[in-house]
C-alpha cells in the first residue's frame, strides 16, 4: 500500500473530488479525516473507510480549523498529508453581476482556507519530519474564461500560493503541489456551466476537451495520490493539469 500508516486530512471530502481522494487514500492504507461543513455527509463517507473520522469544519473559520487539527491529533497521533480540496464558485455570469457577498465567500473558501490550514498543520508536519500539502486549484487559474472571472482569480491565487509555499517550506521537507481539474462531474457542475445539466449543454463544454469527457473524482484522486506518495519525494511546487488536454 502506497500510503500505509499515513494520516491524511482532506477538506471538502464529503462529496465530489474530495470524496474520491479520501476513498483512494483509504484504499492505499491511510487513516482519513473526512473534513466537511456537511457533517451528515462526512459521517456517511467516513463510515465506508477503513480508518475514517468525520469532522465538521468551516474552513474559513480559524477556531474550527485549529479544532480540526486538534481532533486529528487526538484520533491518530499526527498528520502527514493535507489536501486543501474545499472550494466553491459563483454561477457562471457577467463579472459585473457577482455580488460582493459571493466574492467574499469565494475568496474565503478557496484562498483564506489555505492560509488557515497551513498555520495549523505545518507545525504538525514538521514534527513528523515533513509531509505533503496538496491544493486543488483549477484549469481556470491557467486558462481563464469569461463568466467565472472572480472564481478564476481565486484559483490563480491558489497556484501562486502553491509555488511560494513550496519554496518556503522545502527546508522543512514539506512538499506543496497543486492539481488543476477541468470542469468535472460534481455537485457544482451547473454553477460552472451556468446552464442546466443536460446532454446538449454538457456537449458544449466537452467539445473543448480533446479527450472528450469531463473530469471525474477518480481522475483527481489519482493525481493527488501521486503527490501524496513517497515516490514523488522530489516533486514540489508543481501543478498537474488533469484536464483531458483542455489547456493545450
Amino acid at each position: 500500500m502506497r500510503l500505509k500508516d499515513r494520516v491524511a486530512i482532506v477538506t471538502g471530502a464529503a462529496s465530489g473530488f474530495g470524496r474520491g481522494i479520501a476513498e483512494l487514500f483509504a484504499a492505499e492504507g491511510a487513516s482519513i479525516v473526512v473534513a466537511d461543513i456537511d457533517f451528515g455527509k462526512a459521517k456517511a463517507v467516513a463510515a465506508t473507510l477503513g480508518r475514517g473520522l468525520a469532522i465538521a469544519v468551516d474552513v474559513t473559520n480559524k477556531t474550527q480549523v485549529d479544532a480540526l487539527v486538534g481532533q486529528t491529533l487526538d484520533a491518530f497521533g499526527g498528520v502527514d498529508i493535507l489536501v486543501n480540496n474545499a472550494g466553491t464558485t459563483h454561477k457562471n455570469q457577467s463579472l459585473l453581476t457577482v455580488s460582493e457577498a459571493d466574492f467574499d465567500r469565494i475568496y474565503a473558501v478557496n484562498v483564506k482556507s489555505i492560509y488557515l490550514t497551513t498555520l495549523a498543520v505545518v507545525p504538525e508536519l514538521e514534527k513528523r519530519g515533513g509531509g505533503s500539502i496538496i491544493n486543488t486549484a483549477s484549469t481556470a487559474g491557467v486558462r481563464p474564461r469569461p463568466g467565472l472571472t472572480w472564481y478564476n482569480g481565486s484559483k490563480g491565487a491558489v497556484l501562486t500560493l502553491t509555488k511560494s509555499m513550496a519554496a518556503e517550506l522545502a527546508p522543512k521537507n514539506i512538499r506543496v503541489n497543486a492539481i488543476n481539474p477541468v470542469i468535472g462531474e460534481t455537485g457544482m457542475l451547473e454553477d460552472f456551466m451556468g446552464l442546466p445539466d443536460t446532454p446538449e449543454n454538457r456537449a458544449k463544454f466537452i467539445g473543448g476537451i480533446p479527450l472528450g469527457r469531463m473530469s471525474k473524482p477518480a481522475d483527481i484522486a489519482n493525481a493527488a495520490l501521486f503527490f501524496a506518495d513517497p515516490a514523488s519525494a522530489f516533486v514540489t511546487g508543481a501543478a498537474i493539469e488533469v484536464d483531458g488536454g483542455r489547456c493545450i
